[in-house]
């Protein structure tokens, strides 16, 4: 049986309309870091705004943090989050191998999309507020090809892909105790141990790749991620850091 971590609350929902605006929500009323799940979202949404569809059995949940940091440190636990993540599925499914990380907050499963992150907080005058880390993961079906963007990797469940089958409460359970130690070891040592291992299980690292910003197109070699969490392409121009962006694959 899985220990809750300590410092954590635990809010369990049939139904809502997103975790990320219930979570918003309840921050307003509960000053301590917590959990909500929902076992049905109606207006699911992914990085940009873009819906994010959710088929009955599948993963939607929203952890809350007090993030005392600045906005740009607070922002690194989404490699926090995606560590937590793989641990959990790797657990789960029992072959770290098969699973990688896509930069930004993506998981892959034998190539496939298994899994998202979403961050989003609502501060002001440059003071971070409430932080929401949104995390939704393919349990048991993955969305139809034509429900993600084109180009997008192809979406994949846990069950479709390793044939094991867990419901969205166990494995919140798992997923709460590996991010409380994680969020441990970022509070205490910083970044560094959390880039290291994130690097250990990074998506085409050494291999060209090419990131689409709000302006332009850049194709280069995935190199590093840097310090303050900066996708770095070696292009013909040199290494680019990049802050934001998303990622295509190349063959």
């Amino acid at each position: 049986m899985t220990v809750w971590p300590d410092g954590y609350g635990r809010i369990i929902r049939d139904s809502v309309g997103s975790t990320l605006d219930e979570a918003a929500h309840l921050a307003s009323v509960t000053p301590d870091a917590f959990w909500v799940l929902a076992h049905h979202q109606t207006s699911a949404r992914g990085r940009r705004g873009r819906a994010w569809s959710m088929p009955e059995g599948n993963f939607a949940a929203t952890l809350i943090l007090r993030a005392k940091e600045a906005p740009g440190v607070a922002a690194l636990r989404s490699f926090v989050m995606s560590l937590a993540l793989c641990r959990t599925l790797t657990d789960v499914s029992g072959d770290p191998k098969d699973y990688a990380l896509k930069w930004p907050n993506d998981v892959l499963l034998k190539g496939g999309k298994v899994a998202g992150i979403l961050l989003e907080s609502a501060g002001q005058g440059g003071q971070l507020g409430p932080l929401a880390i949104g995390v939704g993961v393919n349990l048991r079906t993955a969305p139809a090809s034509d429900a993600v963007e084109a180009n997008s990797l192809e979406p994949v469940s846990l069950h479709g892909q390793t044939g094991v089958t867990i419901d969205p409460e166990p494995f919140l359970d798992q997923l709460a105790r590996h991010y409380a130690i994680l969020e441990n070891q970022f509070l205490n040592f910083g970044f560094a141990p959390i880039r290291t291992a994130w690097l250990a299980q990074a998506a085409r690292l050494g291999e060209p790749l090419v990131a689409r910003t709000g302006r332009e197109e850049i194709a280069g070699v995935f190199e590093d991620v840097d310090e303050t969490g900066n996708l770095m392409l070696r292009t013909p121009l040199g290494l680019r850091a990049i802050a934001a962006a998303d990622v295509f694959f190349t063959p």
